[in-house]
């Protein structure tokens, strides 16, 4: 079995508490890999010894990829994995975590649990969001700022990221709306005029949407959710559409710029440049542990039917 490890730089801290699982694996004839990256800011920790375990970066295959840390860093995972089809366990080490599925108290059997799968494995719609423009534009995120960087001098670029949770248009700066065209299967539906507009998958109805007031989604559900940040109609509320739709967003801006996120990776882009969102076409694998269901989680994350009343 070949496991690969991602994590997050910042959760560093608790790596004494996993590290025992990864030595419980290699004794039981597992082959660890860390992530490049990751596995050089452990060893300038000192938390652990990685020569004791191989190391992957860009081109790897695996059986099970474990992530450590939070929902962000599930995130960050699912999208170095694209495609492959690896099944990606999630361990907690961050607050809240939706699709971080291994509580802290969960590790001391999680070695035999991995190698005899008691675990079911939920297949996640995931977004593909065609980005073209015409004109050159500036980027935060690294790896679409390596891709656009590349093709400074076409005057017409496109590319295409993939997104688990959201997809979000949002304005740049601090005092003006942005004006969004939204168009579904070619036929138009709104100009929202808000501080931005949400296009979310069943996956992430619990993040960015359920906090501007977007419904929550069965994982299993085929839907999408196009929900506006700070509409300035009140009454344009989030709208549920068939997830098999094609999506298509015009930006207009003051500053002629917006911010493109994609799961949290963002991008500064002219609002020359227009997004088109369909589903893609593959899913990410995310492992569930035997006992564990979203209901659960949402009653537990959400505190649902908890009495948090203080008695005097």
């Amino acid at each position: 079995m070949q496991i690969l490890v991602f994590g997050n730089k910042y959760k560093l801290k608790f790596i004494d508490s996993v590290k025992s699982l990864f030595f419980k694996l290699k004794h039981r004839g597992a082959n660890i890999l860390f992530d490049k990256e990751f596995a050089k800011e452990i060893q300038d920790s000192g938390l652990l010894d990685i020569s004791e375990f191989d190391v992957f970066d860009n081109n790897f295959s695996g059986d099970i990829a474990i992530s450590l840390g939070g929902d962000g860093t599930l995130l960050t995972t699912a999208n170095r994995i694209g495609n492959r089809q690896i099944p990606i366990l999630g361990i907690n080490l961050g607050r809240l975590g939706f699709l971080t599925d291994v509580q802290a108290h969960e590790l001391d059997n999680l070695d035999d649990i991995i190698f005899n799968k008691k675990y079911k494995v939920d297949d996640r719609m995931v977004l593909c969001a065609e980005i073209v423009h015409n004109a050159q534009c500036t980027t935060n995120g690294l790896e679409l700022k390596r891709k656009i960087h590349n093709a400074q001098s076409a005057q017409k670029f496109s590319t295409t990221e993939f997104s688990l949770n959201e997809i979000a248009v949002l304005k740049q700066d601090l005092s003006s709306m942005i004006s969004i065209d939204v168009t579904l299967n070619d036929e138009p539906l709104h100009t929202y005029q808000a501080d931005g507009l949400l296009v979310s998958t069943p996956t992430g109805s619990t993040a960015y949407s359920l906090s501007v007031g977007g419904p929550i989604m069965m994982p299993e559900t085929n839907n999408l959710i196009i929900a506006p940040v700070a509409s300035h109609s009140l009454n344009v509320r989030p709208l549920i559409i068939p997830d098999n739709w094609k999506i298509d967003l015009k930006i207009s801006s003051r500053s002629h710029s917006y911010l493109a996120s994609i799961d949290g990776r963002s991008i500064t882009m002219p609002d020359t440049a227009t997004i088109s969102i369909s589903k893609a076409d593959y899913t990410v694998r995310i492992i569930r542990l035997e006992g564990h269901s979203f209901l659960n989680t949402l009653k537990t994350k959400l505190m649902w039917g908890a009495d948090i009343r203080v008695e005097c």
